[in-house]
């Protein structure tokens, strides 16, 4: 009797039921945990996203497990209604937000408060720069049919060389929701590892001398043309590619928020308290898809690969428009500010000052980083919007 009774506590225990592909996951998750508590990897992305992954791979915990309902017959007026058996666990539920498409335009909300369009006004050609760091989600996305992935599929993978966890999200959720588990945590875990994907490709494409270019003082932009910005940019993208203006129409209201001067109190929310939790939300949601039965297939390893390529070549492709660049105007563009055309904001911004500064103690980049930075989070806006025209049927 006491035999059996230990037997049934040890079958109803977690213990029973891990798997190798549990343990390799838990494994994972605390890697993750390490590179942002102790090596500070974009902890506030990596520290929740890691998180959720350990969660999801606990088994028997029921947090991500969905509702379960039948249908019955009343035993009163003989009708069909539902009786909910099982409710659910609370990530399943905070899931909702990324699938429904909700939370992606939120972040854009605040990273538009939070960001300042000053550099990329003041020196437009940064656009060009932002643009061409777009190029590895095309690239990625011929790949993936190459592979046999369908259109919208392909789409969906290709999105993540953009750098832009919600811009994958949101295209994602439109259009190949049945993958938005590993897209999501293919986006998420690129754009939290930048600080170590980027700089051996922006080194092997520059020279020392070319990362040693100290760029102009950017000029003075007024306050008007910061007001402007948000609002021009949003009718022109809306009018052009309607399907962007989710996304772009969130982020500029953001920015238009912050540049008026008018509404602190909103600003202020936007850029914490709300941006603080919805991150929390996407992180440990985006982290909960990370299961060992959703991971370790073929499919998802694909996806994988592919958003390490289409994040590598959107990095190169940058630096390279650079290059171009720094020739065209003698020698004043430094090209490093080329990767910063992917646009985990101000993650690959900071980057490229970090290697500038290495080569050139008296070096700063970062406001001129910041133009392309913050053209491609407008740039990757668009080409989702381009996709999911194509696309979304």
């Amino acid at each position: 009797m006491f035999l059996e009774m230990l037997k049934g506590f040890w079958q109803s225990t977690g213990f029973a039921a891990l798997t190798s592909g549990h343990l390799i996951m838990i494994g994972i998750s605390l890697i993750l945990l390490y590179l942002a508590i102790k090596k500070g990897f974009e902890p506030l992305l990596l520290l929740p996203i890691a998180f959720g992954m350990l969660l999801a791979n606990l088994p028997l915990g029921g947090l991500t497990e969905g509702p379960i309902v039948e249908i019955i017959r009343d035993p009163n007026t003989g009708e069909l209604v539902s009786k909910t058996k099982q409710v659910g666990g609370l990530l399943y539920y905070l899931y909702q937000g990324v699938k429904l498409g909700i939370y992606p335009p939120l972040i854009f909300l605040g990273v538009g408060a939070m960001t300042d369009f000053g550099p990329l006004i003041a020196n437009p050609r940064s656009i060009l720069l932002g643009a061409a760091a777009q190029f590895g989600i095309f690239f990625t996305f011929v790949g993936a049919i190459v592979l046999g992935f369908t259109g919208p599929e392909a789409a969906s993978i290709g999105i993540i060389g953009g750098a832009d966890g919600p811009t994958a999200l949101y295209l994602t959720s439109k259009l190949a929701p049945d993958l938005l588990g590993p897209i999501a945590v293919a986006a998420y875990s690129y754009m939290a590892l930048v600080p170590i994907i980027q700089p051996p490709i922006m080194r092997a494409l520059t020279t020392k001398k070319e990362r040693q270019v100290k760029m102009e003082q950017l000029r003075p932009v007024s306050k008007t043309e910061r007001i402007l910005f948000p609002i021009v940019v949003t009718i022109l993208v809306s009018l052009l590619l309607p399907s962007a203006a989710t996304l772009v129409g969130f982020l500029m209201l953001g920015n238009l928020i912050r540049e008026s001067g008018v509404v602190e109190r909103l600003s202020k929310t936007a850029q914490n308290e709300l941006m603080n939790i919805i991150v929390i939300f996407l992180g440990i949601t985006v982290g909960a898809t990370a299961t060992a039965e959703a991971f370790w297939n073929l499919g998802t390893l694909k996806i994988i690969a592919l958003g390490l390529i289409a994040f590598s070549i959107g990095t190169a492709t940058g630096v390279i428009f650079g290059k171009i660049m720094y020739k065209l105007t003698g020698g004043k563009v430094n090209p490093l500010i080329g990767a910063a055309g992917v646009s985990a904001v101000p993650m690959a911004a900071r980057v490229a000052q970090k290697v500038g500064q290495e080569e050139n103690p008296s070096n700063f980049l970062l406001m001129h980083a910041m133009g392309p930075n913050v053209a491609g989070v407008i740039g990757s806006a668009v080409a989702a919007g381009a996709l999911l025209m194509f696309f979304g049927g």
